[in-house]
């Protein structure tokens, strides 16, 4: 501005120096001087604009030395993330309640508050147990994740195998992978195709689930077709010893069957639904709240929210509070089932799956079902059901084996059938690539009806006290004096 008016400033006072000089006379040397004022005054004009615009285009521009990458949060901004990344750690309140119980309130307070309490510290677990796999390599990441992503059905479980509650145990294990199966992904089909009318899949990815689902079906229905075939050839003192066996030596061979499916991820990962592991389920819903027009190259990386050795402690007291939890929830078992006159196959076949996947897996596949992201949905319901399947269970038969707990993959014809039923349908309605409610909507009502038919499934018989076999309901076990034969 200032140079403007020293340019007008200038040109006026020319204009009346040359009227005192040469007059009011219109002559061709006062023509032509004021032709060449006027051009210097132009010229000083354009001069002044140019270097206005070029002032104000120089604080318009972006400065590009800024340091733009992330910022990590400090310690306590981590933990207030961990703490309130999920409505489901507002159930931390019951963590005391649930210890107070324990000594003062009884069983079915004690089996109430414990379990609700084991909800948030399972979600936790899987969130703490992501942030450190993130700063390791693709195997250690998924190793950490196989193993602490099921910690809460590992844990509950070695503590019903200490107090030889092989029934619990066993039930457990049936009852998360039906919970999987039919539960969480009926519920993906259910609320994903209420939103959309049809909606599709990698029919690659489904099949080969579905064939390691299989695997682990006809591991389960080997020990009880020899039961039945053989009922009346062998002793039962024989045949239980021969059962065992059979259930030791088919565990082995299932770990080995997902550690090399493990490998055949590392070495050539297919796409990300292909990973039936638990892992990222916290930064998967995140993903597919992202505009769907970003690409994966796109996408920012994801970084730790906790230094390593927060993340680190953080495990390890998530860890023995869900131990403290879960010793407390299995004592007031076999109490609240007297009590309330419950089987316990209902209570582990219904109630404690509910406990470690409803965090893990419900929230997570329903979410990105009805974001329409199916892929990512059937490898959250179904990777679930295998890891189950193909880990947990044969692990707690080798655990059962150290500790001289006679556990086996024996379960009875009823329990194989509704395994059988769960896979045969599962594999039937993925294997043409899509789905719609009414496939969700049968997938959950066969599950209410497998819940019902437990409701009233009565517990094992007494076992014969010669043999110790236990020839009612759920996994028989056997004594020790038995298995020395």
């Amino acid at each position: 501005m200032e140079s403007r008016s020293d340019t007008s400033s200038f040109t006026s006072t020319t204009q009346r120096h040359s009227q005192l000089v040469i007059g009011d006379s219109a002559s061709p040397i006062q023509q032509s001087y004021e032709e060449k004022v006027q051009q210097e005054d132009s010229a000083l004009a354009q001069s002044t604009l140019q270097i206005n615009d070029d002032h104000v285009k120089s604080n318009l521009q972006p400065v590009t030395d800024i340091d733009d990458s992330p910022v990590r949060p400090t310690v306590r901004e981590g933990l207030w993330i961990l703490f309130t990344g999920s409505w489901l750690n507002a159930l931390l309140i019951f963590i005391p309640f649930g210890i107070v119980s324990h000594f003062f309130w009884g069983p079915t307070p004690t089996f109430v508050l414990n379990f609700i309490a084991i909800v948030p510290l399972a979600k936790m677990l899987g969130d703490v147990t992501e942030d450190i796999s993130l700063r390791t390599g693709e195997v250690v990441g998924g190793l950490l994740n196989a193993t602490f992503g099921n910690a809460v059905e590992l844990i509950v479980s070695v503590i019903a195998l200490s107090q030889n509650l092989v029934v619990i145990v066993q039930s457990s294990m049936l009852g998360s992978i039906l919970s999987n199966l039919l539960l969480v992904l009926g519920m993906c089909f259910c609320l994903g195709g209420y939103r959309f009318k049809e909606q599709v899949f990698n029919v690659t990815v489904a099949q080969t689930s579905a064939g390691l689902l299989f695997i682990a079906t006809a591991s389960l229905l080997m020990p009880a077709a020899f039961y039945g075939s053989t009922l009346q050839a062998v002793s039962s003192a024989a045949e239980v010893h021969d059962i065992l066996a059979i259930s030791r030596a088919t565990s082995v061979l299932l770990l080995i069957i997902y550690a090399s499916y493990l490998f055949f991820q590392f070495l050539a990962p297919p796409p990300e639904a292909f990973h039936f592991s638990r892992r990222n389920s916290r930064n998967r819903v995140n993903d597919t709240e992202q505009n769907s027009t970003i690409t994966s190259d796109e996408e920012e990386e994801e970084l730790p929210i906790l230094p390593g050795w927060v993340a680190g402690v953080m495990l390890l007291l998530i860890t023995v509070f869900v131990a403290i939890c879960a010793e407390f929830l299995v004592s007031a078992i076999e109490a609240v089932v007297q009590q309330w006159n419950i089987s316990e196959t209902f209570v582990g076949l219904i109630l404690l799956p509910i406990i470690g996947s409803i965090a893990a897996e419900h929230v997570t596949a329903v979410t990105v079902a009805y974001k329409n992201k199916m892929d990512l949905a059937l490898g959250v319901a179904v990777g679930s059901s295998m890891q189950i399947a193909l880990l947990v269970t044969p692990l707690m038969v080798i655990i059962g084996w150290g500790v001289n707990v006679n556990m086996s993959l024996y379960f009875n014809m009823y329990e194989t059938a509704v395994m059988f039923i769960a896979v045969v349908m599962v594999n039937y309605l993925i294997m043409d690539g899509r789905s719609n409610w009414l496939e969700g909507l049968m997938l959950c009502s066969v599950y209410i009806i497998v819940a019902i038919s437990f409701f009233y499934y009565p517990d094992a018989a007494a076992p014969d006290l010669d043999t110790g076999v236990n020839f009612g309901s759920t996994p028989f076990s056997v004594s020790p004096s038995a298995s020395s034969h």
